[in-house]
């Protein structure tokens, strides 16, 4: 027979864990409703022939169109541009297929979320504006560019995430170290604004590692306000669930050879990569930067995917690439 004490003690260790759980709980609702307001303000909606498309305008002065990468939105891109928005430059962000407010139509290719761009600039009454495509946004705004040629004042493609272009650009390759914790986040975290919120809580480290596929080590050996940029971009991933059918487009895309007639972009263009990034983006960049007619290719030794350590420059770079064209 159980003793009276036994129960007791069963029943007093189930109610612990059930407030833990609860406070946990607690925490993640607080983080997610902070993270769904800030997403709900200071984006615009249109109507087109790709349903809703979500964008924000941010600055003043000459335009510029920055397309944001996977996991992102519109809300990623404006927080990217602190320095744009900073040196004079009214930012145009909008959020791809799949992301937040903005639809997912039947064919969310590159090739339509480039006209897409397009019919954005005819609402804004905008004729040709220089863009900078970050991560899986490089595929768009190459498509941009090839697409619409007298809208692409220039061209930056920032660690482009991209396996294919004329069927011939090399692929990215795996990330390294796929352990179980990183084959879990890939797998199974980033489909869940719980799991994605506990992953950054208990294991950031893979989590900066998987998701941001850049070294730990070099985050944490950074300015404090390159470890806070790193910090901010994951945590702004939240949350994840209004950005799902946009990373399953990136991950179709990214993962599969895209035509695209690179070599008749007309548009000045640099290319910016780093050799450590775990998505492999330098044989792409070096792939577009050959191929692109009169291409400039810029690279860091190290840095990761989010450039760790090498913000002001790739600003002072792109800055000065921008007012030279």
């Amino acid at each position: 027979m159980i003793k009276w004490r036994t129960l007791l003690g069963l029943g007093m260790t189930a109610g612990t864990l059930g407030s833990a759980g609860a406070m946990v709980w607690s925490k993640f609702a607080a983080a997610l409703r902070c993270h769904r307001a800030r997403v709900s303000r200071g984006s615009q909606v249109i109507s087109s022939r790709f349903g809703q498309i979500e964008f924000a305008t941010v600055g003043h002065g000459a335009p510029m169109m920055i397309v944001h990468g996977a996991g992102g939105g519109f809300d990623q891109a404006i927080y990217g541009a602190s320095r744009f928005i900073a040196a004079g430059y009214q930012i145009i962000a909008p959020s791809r297929f799949g992301y937040l407010r903005s639809s997912n139509p039947k064919d969310p290719s590159p090739a339509n979320q480039a006209d897409a761009l397009a019919v954005l600039l005819d609402e804004l009454q905008i004729q040709s504006v220089p863009v900078v495509g970050i991560s899986a946004g490089a595929l768009s705004v190459l498509q941009f560019a090839v697409r619409h040629p007298g809208r692409c004042r220039s061209l930056t493609v920032i660690v482009p995430a991209a396996s294919g272009a004329g069927n011939v650009l090399p692929a990215q390759g795996p990330l390294p170290d796929q352990g179980p914790i990183t084959k879990a986040i890939i797998e199974h975290i980033v489909r869940s604004d719980f799991l994605f919120w506990l992953g950054i809580t208990l294991v950031r480290d893979q989590m900066i590692r998987s998701v941001l596929a850049t070294d730990p080590a070099l985050v944490a050996a950074a300015s404090s306000n390159e470890r806070q940029r790193a910090h901010d971009i994951l945590w702004n991933i939240l949350p994840i669930s209004e950005r799902l059918q946009g990373l399953l487009n990136d991950t179709r895309f990214t993962s599969a050879p895209q035509s695209i007639a690179v070599d008749q972009i007309k548009a000045p263009t640099l290319v910016i990569s780093l050799e450590d990034d775990f998505y492999r983006t330098i044989a792409p960049a070096r792939f577009i930067a050959a191929n692109v007619p009169g291409a400039r290719l810029l690279t860091y030794a190290s840095g990761g995917h989010i450039w760790v350590g090498h913000d002001a420059e790739v600003f002072a770079e792109v800055d000065a690439f921008l007012r030279q064209h």
